[in-house]
């Protein structure tokens, strides 16, 4: 099995826009879905971000705030899954809610042994 990284974009405006109990329902499904994987053994861990931070860039190493970008290209979160290959992580991660929006999407990353 390798680990392969999830990182969440997007959806941030439309739960922003839904009434608190949506918001709540949505969550939930959050939940179900990361409890599922856990109790399956296939999450390693999971996180949300949050949607400040800071930016470090080039040889001066400049330190700006940010991130500074659409939300979604903004990453919100992230999950570590543990999968034979990259084919059985896309299905596990086809069962992530952020799809229920239009602009959600989940960038799929072997994470590499060192």
């Amino acid at each position: 099995m390798k680990n392969y990284l999830m990182l969440f974009r997007g959806g941030d405006s439309n739960i922003a826009e839904m009434s608190p109990e949506n918001q709540q329902a949505h969550m939930s499904k959050w939940m179900a879905w990361m409890g599922a994987l856990s109790e399956s053994g296939v999450m390693v861990g999971a996180e949300p971000l949050q949607g400040t931070g800071k930016t470090i860039r080039g040889t001066q190493k400049v330190v700006s705030d940010g991130p500074f970008m659409e939300g979604k290209e903004l990453v919100g979160g992230y999950l570590i899954c543990k999968a034979v290959d990259y084919n059985a992580a896309v299905i596990i991660s086809q069962g992530c809610p952020i799809f229920e929006f239009e602009d959600g999407s989940v960038e799929l990353r072997e994470v590499a042994e060192m």
